[in-house]
């Protein structure tokens, strides 16, 4: 009981202090998000070659709604499967965020970044080459940029939305938070990365797997998994290269060629599983 109670003190103590920043960080992207939305749906449907890099590009945004975008888009045969997958493997959902919020680590957002864009560009003009057949020329609307996470239900375009993200944010980090903590104090951490094959070429395989599932969940669990050293960069960078958050669901709901679907989410963690084996040898 007694660790119990520890560990969800310094659970609360370590998320209560990213609040703040979390709060701050979300404001910004909701007003970016409302304010540039339609301009960069309309910048992703005119790239042509150069989508891959542009997808690389929209996809480090902080947050799942350019995923969901390129999956309306691509539905609809606005963009290629290149640039779809690019979004997917640049997009790290509330990663950066979290990272950020802990000054010590800050310094490795700038290289998980790059990481994450040189690999969703290479991915990216791949699967391009591998989806060689022309798409269908029906167009469908895509949706708003949030739209199936339902933050913008209701009034206030731009501080309720962040509320919300921040709150639903910093109650998953709490939670697994204290699921960290009371394992580091049960197992340590070397326990912890045994378990998750710590120090073997088989890290970035499961990591990568978490990183399928789809929600921002698993964004936080790679995130803190690696703050708490239990996984190691390339294995997070693996991870969250999968991670497109609800992406992928979006795009099996509104894309009805559901081999064309799993194509894509087999080479999004062929991708990032090969990235994330480079990286471990690289290191």
């Amino acid at each position: 009981m007694e660790i119990i109670v520890h560990t969800l003190a310094h659970a609360f103590a370590d998320c209560l202090r990213m609040l703040p920043f979390l709060f701050a960080a979300f404001l910004l992207i909701e007003g970016l998000e409302h304010y540039s939305g339609k301009h960069t749906a309309k910048i992703m449907e005119k790239v042509g070659k150069a989508g891959p890099v542009a997808g690389a590009a929209a996809g480090c945004v902080p947050q799942c709604g350019f995923s969901v975008m390129a999956a309306n888009l691509y539905a609809g045969g606005v963009i290629s499967a290149g640039t779809l997958l690019a979004v997917f493997l640049a997009t790290s959902d509330e990663a950066v965020l979290i990272i950020l919020g802990n000054p010590d680590s800050a310094a490795v957002v700038g290289k998980l970044l790059a990481a994450k864009v040189v690999i969703a560009i290479a991915g990216g003009y791949a699967a391009d080459l591998f989806f060689l057949k022309e798409r269908p020329e029906e167009k469908k609307k895509a949706g708003i940029l949030c739209e199936h996470c339902g933050c913008h239900d209701g009034h206030g375009r731009i501080l309720l939305p962040a509320l919300r993200h921040t709150f639903r944010l910093f109650m998953y980090l709490f939670l697994f938070t204290w699921i960290l903590d009371f394992c580091v104090e049960i197992f340590g951490i070397q326990g912890l990365s045994r378990f998750l094959l710590g120090d073997t070429v088989f890290q970035p395989l499961i990591a990568a797997l978490i990183g399928l599932i789809p929600n921002c969940a698993a964004s936080v669990i790679l995130t803190e998994l690696y703050l708490e050293q239990a996984i190691s960069f390339a294995s997070v960078v693996a991870g969250l290269c999968t991670g497109a958050g609800a992406g992928l669901l979006v795009l099996f709901k509104v894309n009805q060629n559901r081999k064309e679907n799993g194509k894509i989410m087999i080479m999004l963690y062929l991708t990032a599983v090969v990235a994330g084996l480079l990286l471990q040898f690289v290191n």
